[in-house]
């Protein structure tokens, strides 16, 4: 397959689990040099865009949402894969919201993501170099992971156990629907196993179903290999 072709199908793969913002983002945010990453560095390195999300939402450490270039997520690896025109945000900000966009990255670190930063420079002119880089990054980080113990999570439940270490030991079915991007019935039954395996234990019940869950006391950052 060509990379046109996949890369169309990637989109509109994405586009289809998405509404609201998260599709308006998708389909306004991921501009030329987001796709110029994938055409320059990540097809040519791997020819697959498996566990890679577009325009990926998550939390901020102020409680809002910001939005990853391109995050890649398999097992317990979060990678952050960002390009940077020289000039291009800096130049705008002022120094407060400079320092904001430093913080926001220090939180990103925190809650366990790597972060890759590219030059649109880079893109254009050393390709093989970040290809390299990120294949040196695969090889050390996801590979590695593969070959060591297997964990019995799958990746939706431990984003909903990060959701969970995120907002004080509580996560809401609706709120796991809406962020994972899935039913309200897929939540609840994903919420209800990871009760059978002792990771969450109900926190509300009303009369016919579970309202929230909170996390079991052995649930911890470290468990989930951040």
């Amino acid at each position: 397959m060509d990379f046109e072709t996949a890369y169309a199908a990637f989109i509109e793969k994405h586009a289809k689990l998405r509404r609201g913002e998260r599709l308006r983002r998708l389909l306004k945010g991921h501009g030329h040099g987001e796709k110029m990453v994938l055409e320059k560095i990540w097809w040519p390195a791997f020819r697959n865009f498996d566990n890679l999300h577009p325009e990926y939402e998550v939390y901020d450490f102020k409680d809002g949402h910001r939005y990853l270039d391109h995050a890649f997520i398999s097992g317990n690896v979060m990678l952050d894969l960002e390009v940077d025109g020289y000039g291009s945000h800096q130049q705008k900000m002022s120094r407060s919201e400079f320092s904001d966009h430093l913080m926001r990255q220090n939180h990103l670190i925190l809650d366990g993501w790597k972060v890759i930063r590219f030059s649109y420079d880079d893109l254009r002119e050393r390709p093989r170099m970040c290809q390299q880089i990120l294949q040196q990054f695969m090889g050390r980080w996801v590979n590695d992971k593969k070959n060591g113990e297997v964990s019995i999570l799958s990746s939706e439940e431990r984003d909903i156990l990060r959701l969970a270490l995120r907002h004080r030991g509580l996560v809401y079915p609706l709120e796991v629907a809406t962020q994972l991007g899935i039913s309200d019935k897929k939540a609840r039954r994903l919420l209800h196993g990871l009760r059978e395996k002792s990771l969450l234990e109900p926190a509300g019940v009303g009369t016919r179903r579970i309202n929230f869950y909170r996390l079991s006391a052995n649930v911890n950052a470290e468990l989930l290999g951040l």
